[in-house]
């Protein structure tokens, strides 16, 4: 069975656990880049190196967006090109997506390396965090072409129907960051610069299996040299689409900001250390939904594109129920074990182990409903609804998340900094039930009138062999 036949065809649920295990399993191991400089770095360096990471990480996070803006909104329309059956216009906006993809990372990474201190400093560095960031700021900066190409074509790969693949880039980059920053920072003791470097290179090699898969022969989608040329009417349509994960991206590295100030200002060093390790344990309970994510996208895209909307449906059920699954697990493991895992961070700093702890089971009060947000917000991505998507991926970060970033210290303290992320998770996600279950309602009058064109068809076929 090839790959389109199989996205059309195959059960809904064996097809989801085909696409998402894998991507799941990748975005696991992926999630290590960010886990494993924190673990080494809290061990080998202390807090501050934690807390310098933490301030660059807005930085990392909008380098993220440049790569879904483009990846994200090609891989959708690439999906549903190719469940259209239409390979030569899928071929065009592959390769507009490459050209976009090396330039756009290259302007970012040149501005941040040339203005590294002001923006750092705006972005809550003090004194004391700066030069740690500097350092490890600049040194990552050298990957940024290669980590958006890594990260950005390799959703081309999951639209292609190769979730294995697309695993494997995960897997290679997140060991080959594990192994050099045991190497550069526990035995070499090359501190918050090895542990960049080590990203650097897992980076490039990375974004070398990228595109050797592209390169090689393997893909249905093919990098043709002409297709790099930029047109303006692919590019409108995927930023159109890519607007919202890439909003998403640089909303959540506004609130970072607004989060790492706020966090000095009422916690000082040790609080950004904490919220640090916080992101990062998080990372690990977020990173098997958006895996869940990416893998319903194709299927949910391709059968939209063919009218099956029926199967489109079951994707979106099954989807949303196996992220709730998921969340309560995730809640479940901070809730008993916070500690514990903490500590891997920590080691023997009694005052931040407590601090985090305490953190990050409020942090993630809420979290058994937020797979449900994530999964129906990514449905409206796969299907090319940018604006629904827009909305929803923005609730929670910008319409619902900063304003109560900005309220709630000021009555609770660093406490109203712990309650915010929860309160802003229930108000988003009655929003998102809201949009989808409008949305389920049109999808039913579509199968209606698709299913009365059937029928007239057939009706229309039967009378003509009559006669």
């Amino acid at each position: 069975m090839n790959r389109a036949v199989e996205l059309r065809d195959r059960n809904i649920g064996s097809l989801l656990f085909k696409f998402s295990v894998p991507a799941i399993v990748g975005m696991l191991v992926g999630s290590f880049y960010n886990i494993v400089d924190r673990i080494f770095l809290g061990q080998a360096v202390g807090h501050i190196a934690i807390a310098a990471t933490t301030v660059a990480f807005p930085i990392m996070i909008i380098m993220m967006a440049v790569a879904m803006l483009i990846g994200i909104g090609a891989t959708a329309l690439i999906s549903i090109r190719l469940g259209e059956q239409k390979v030569e216009e899928a071929e065009k906006i592959a390769g507009n997506a490459v050209a976009m993809f090396i330039l756009l990372s290259t302007v970012f990474a040149v501005i941040f390396v040339i203005y590294a201190e002001p923006i750092l400093l705006a972005f809550g560095a003090d004194e004391t965090v700066l030069p740690y960031a500097e350092e490890f700021l600049k040194v990552i900066m050298i990957g940024a072409v290669f980590a958006t190409i890594s990260m950005g074509m390799n959703n081309f790969i999951r639209a292609e129907g190769n979730p294995t693949r697309a695993m494997s880039t995960q897997i290679l980059g997140a060991v080959v960051n594990i192994v050099l920053n045991y190497l550069f920072v526990m035995r070499l003791g090359f501190g918050i610069k090895g542990s960049a470097m080590a990203t650097v290179i897992a980076q490039f090699v990375s974004g070398l299996w990228v595109l050797s898969y592209f390169l090689g022969g393997k893909s249905i989608v093919k990098l043709r040299l002409k297709n790099f040329r930029p047109q303006l009417p692919i590019l409108t349509s995927i930023v159109a689409i890519g607007f919202s994960p890439f909003a998403m991206q640089m909303a959540n590295s506004l609130q970072n900001v607004i989060l790492n100030r706020t966090l000095m200002h009422y916690g000082g060093d040790l609080a950004l250390a904490a919220v640090g390790i916080v992101t990062a344990i998080g990372t690990i309970m977020f990173m098997p939904l958006i895996g869940l994510n990416q893998g319903a996208q194709p299927i949910i895209g391709y059968n939209y594109g063919a009218k099956q909307y029926h199967r489109v449906k079951e994707t979106l059920k099954k989807a949303a129920v196996t992220g709730t699954v998921i969340s309560v697990v995730g809640f479940v493991v901070i809730q008993l074990w916070a500690t514990e895992l903490v500590i891997l961070f920590t080691g023997t700093d009694v005052e931040l182990t407590v601090l985090t702890t305490h953190a990050l089971k409020t942090f993630f009060l809420m979290l058994p409903i937020v797979g449900f947000q994530i999964v129906c917000a990514g449905y409206f991505q796969a299907v090319g609804k940018a604006l629904h998507s827009a909305v929803l991926s923005l609730s929670r970060q910008v319409l619902l998340l900063i304003p109560l970033l900005l309220i709630l210290p000021r009555f609770w303290g660093i406490e109203g900094v712990w309650r915010t992320p929860p309160i802003a998770d229930v108000l988003s996600v009655l929003l998102t039930g809201a949009f989808i279950l409008y949305e389920l309602k049109k999808i039913n009058q579509l199968s209606a009138v698709l299913q009365e064109e059937l029928e007239k068809n057939l009706e229309l076929s039967t009378s003509c062999l009559r006669s």
